[in-house]
Order: structure tokens, then C-alpha cells, then sequence
């Protein structure tokens, strides 16, 4: 018999992998935060789909998410990438990750790790939501408007509420799974 799960990933194997495996799960880890911030920015006005189709593209691209690196890229690595027919190819999507890689190490510098901080907002545990449906899920909470905000301020971008909400659901800031699902209680 087949797991009752949220409808979101259909009958894509990756994506029912996705769901049934990262989706919601608690990210403490600031190498794993990272890049699923990269991957949400460039998920904007896209589907995830389109992205996790492409993530081993992306970690090859940008060096595995290390943004020690990424901070560092110069015009050459900016055209490269620019030129790579396995990635999203958005100028502006790009030039985000770069200077992202920037205000994601100096919050780490003044919180001491950027988990500390963007768990903070949470009080450090996950929100553990009781959605019935998916129609009952928002696209934008109180959170993830005040979180957007600050990380703004601080210097990010593509980072608006809804990519951020989208963030807060992947590393399990929030448990979004619908009751039904079997994720809902195993996380």
C-alpha cells in the first residue's frame, strides 16, 4: 500500500524522494542552511522542481555551497557561470549568491553561526503547524516577513517572505507536512 503523503510531489520520484527524505526535516547544520538559501533564492518565480532537478549542477557549479569560496568569485567565474547551461542562468540570481555568500559569513561572524541566528527566530525549535490541507498553507507568515526583512538589512537579496517561507518549510523550521501525511509525525 502506498504512504499517505502531502499531494505537492505528485508521482515524481525526486520529488516524492525530496519530500519523503529533506522536506521538513530540522537543518542546524550552516553548510546545509547555505544551500538551501541559494537554492530558494534561485527558485523564485519558479518551481522547485525546475531547481532540484538541477541541484548537482548547482553544487558543481558553485563549488559545493561553500561559500568561503563563492564570496570570492570574480568576473571570470561570474561569465562561467553565467555560460552554464546546467544552472538557472539569472544575472541577477548569480550576483545574489556572491554577495549572499558575504552577509551569510558575517552573521555567522556576529552570531557565531548562522544557524544561531535564523533559528533564533523560531526560538529554536521547529513550528510544528497541524495543516488538514494544502489550501490551509501560507505562502507568507508573521516569521518569514520579520526574518525577510532583517536578512535584507543585512545585506541579502532575493530573500522576500515568500522565498524565505519556502526556506523555513525546507530545513524544518516549520513542519508543513499536512496531517495525513506520514512525514507530519515522524519529523
Amino acid at each position: 500500500m502506498d504512504k499517505k503523503r502531502c499531494d505537492w510531489p505528485g508521482k515524481d520520484p525526486l520529488y516524492i524522494d525530496y519530500h519523503d527524505s529533506e522536506w521538513g526535516v530540522p537543518v542546524y547544520n550552516d553548510d546545509k542552511l547555505f544551500e538551501f538559501l541559494i537554492l530558494e533564492t534561485f527558485q523564485a518565480g519558479l518551481s522547485w522542481i525546475t531547481v532540484l532537478r538541477k541541484r548537482e549542477n548547482f553544487r558543481k557549479a558553485f563549488d559545493n555551497f561553500d561559500y568561503k569560496k563563492i564570496v570570492n568569485y570574480d568576473e571570470n567565474k561570474f561569465d562561467e557561470l553565467l555560460n552554464n547551461a546546467g544552472i538557472i542562468r539569472n544575472k541577477l540570481k548569480i550576483r545574489a549568491t556572491i554577495s549572499n555568500a558575504q552577509a551569510f559569513i558575517d552573521i555567522q561572524k556576529k552570531f557565531g553561526s548562522f544557524s544561531k541566528y535564523i533559528w533564533g527566530f523560531v526560538d529554536h525549535k521547529p513550528i510544528n503547524n497541524k495543516w488538514k490541507s494544502m489550501k490551509e498553507i501560507p505562502a507568507t507568515t508573521e516569521i518569514s516577513d520579520k526574518l525577510s526583512k532583517d536578512l535584507k538589512e543585512r545585506g541579502f537579496k532575493f530573500v522576500g517572505s515568500t522565498v524565505i517561507y519556502a526556506h523555513m518549510q525546507a530545513t524544518g523550521m516549520v513542519n508543513d507536512h499536512v496531517t495525513s501525511c506520514f512525514r507530519s509525525q515522524e519529523i
